[in-house]
């Protein structure tokens, strides 16, 4: 069992929401807004809804369509860029009361935050020492925020999403003499951190239901069925997380990926978007000096249709860094496996990597010419910018490429039109 620490995990409640709300100089505990990524779309998800909106039953990732127009419901269309300033802010925070070393930012709006070493300097114990923070957070951003509290970062973790959010002061400890209480009867088995639906179902189908099933099934039979995941899962519902935030956890690429969801259906004309993919996609890798032998195409159809689609891969003869190459070899799976269905989702990745080196020349071409230009595009892009120089398809009435120049993690970094009156009724 890991030694008894004082980890705080602190959520900044609905903060794109709550961020809006402080803006328009409403108390984000009662006013009704929700952040939405793009006001002109109704099948757009609602990335975030006030606390105030929340307890009247709403929840965030739903479509902009769902939520009523007659509620006097403030639609705020997302602004990227200001929300990670305010986390900027939340980490100044953080900082006042711990080393950078003990700071772990999960999320943009989640941190955790190691206070062993530092809590007699600011309070008497860890309850005391989450509503300092929280404090200071408030009154320097006018934000609320949630704290769990345990002695690892996991208890931390479930102390926040399972009690903390619905405490009236917003914080909770739960210490190891907890965990048979408050965490083994927790069902359905998705509501602990770290098990998805798949992962639910399998579990389910071994006849584990709540976290105390996994606690008292056999360790051996968990690792037999899930390998180190099955000891994971095992350890972990019994409140045990060896991990420390002073160990980091390096993360190696087996490969890159690019994909996004579209707002209108697709059919042919997807090899427009597919070409941009390829283009991002090889300026990624070569920034990393890598190449790829493994080209796997993902294709997802509308739901109007049922869903389904299909995910296929193939294996070049050489590895390869350049747009061209990856766009050739998708476009071959696409031909094979496309059935004209209309396409809404599209993934692009690159796998069996390797160090760059010097491509081998062909026949009838000079590769390595088309390497060093490929290279030279690339740094004028990290010197001006990814639009700064874009293929002639980005122009194209179906081409994403130039409005996903302006979105941070998927959304508008800014807004670039006034708001309607409906936003700010």
């Amino acid at each position: 069992m890991s030694d008894n620490r004082h980890i705080l995990c602190i959520d900044l409640r609905g903060f794109y929401a709550s961020c809006e709300c402080v803006m328009r100089g409403l108390d984000p505990l009662e006013a009704k807004l929700a952040v939405v990524g793009n006001v002109e779309r109704s099948g757009s998800i609602v990335l975030a809804i006030s606390p105030g909106l929340k307890k009247l039953g709403f929840k965030n990732r739903c479509r902009f369509y769902e939520l009523p127009r007659d509620k006097g419901i403030i639609f705020a269309p997302a602004r990227m860029r200001v929300y990670l300033e305010y986390s900027q802010k939340i980490i100044e925070i953080f900082l006042k009361y711990v080393p950078i070393e003990d700071l772990h930012i999960y999320s943009v709006d989640e941190s955790f935050l190691d206070v062993t070493e530092s809590m007699h300097l600011f309070a008497s114990n860890n309850k005391e020492m989450a509503r300092v923070i929280m404090e200071d957070i408030y009154n320097t951003t006018g934000l609320f925020s949630a704290c769990g509290i345990g002695p690892n970062m996991l208890l931390a973790k479930l102390s926040l999403d399972l009690e903390a959010k619905k405490n009236p002061d917003g914080i909770a400890y739960w210490n190891y003499n907890d965990v048979e209480k408050k965490l083994w009867p927790v069902m359905p088995l998705s509501k602990m951190w770290g098990i998805g639906v798949n992962l639910e179902k399998s579990l389910n189908s071994m006849g584990m239901y709540k976290v105390g099933d996994i606690a008292n099934y056999d360790l051996k039979r968990l690792i037999n069925k899930f390998g180190v995941i099955g000891e994971e899962l095992y350890y972990h519902s019994r409140g045990i997380d060896r991990s420390r935030m002073q160990n980091p956890h390096i993360i190696r690429d087996h490969n890159y990926g690019i994909g996004q969801t579209l707002f209108e259906d697709y059919y042919e004309n997807i090899k427009i978007v597919m070409l941009e993919q390829c283009e991002e996609l090889g300026m990624r890798i070569r920034l990393k000096k890598q190449m790829g032998r493994t080209i796997h195409l993902s294709i997802g159809y509308s739901k109007d249709v049922g869903g389904g689609g299909f995910s296929r891969q193939m294996t070049l003869d050489e590895p390869t860094n350049l747009t061209s190459e990856i766009y050739d070899a998708c476009k071959q799976l696409f031909n094979t496996f496309y059935d004209g269905r209309p396409i809404r989702k599209i993934t692009i990745s690159i796998g069996k990597l390797t160090a760059d080196r010097p491509l081998q020349l062909g026949l009838f071409e000079k590769r390595d010419k088309m390497q060093r230009l490929a290279y030279a595009m690339d740094e004028i892009r990290g010197k001006f910018g990814k639009g700064s120089i874009l293929r002639g398809v980005s122009y194209l009435d179906k081409a994403t490429s130039i409005r996903r120049t302006k979105l941070i993690g998927g959304h508008y970094a800014e807004l670039e039109y006034h708001e309607t009156k409906e936003m700010v009724k």
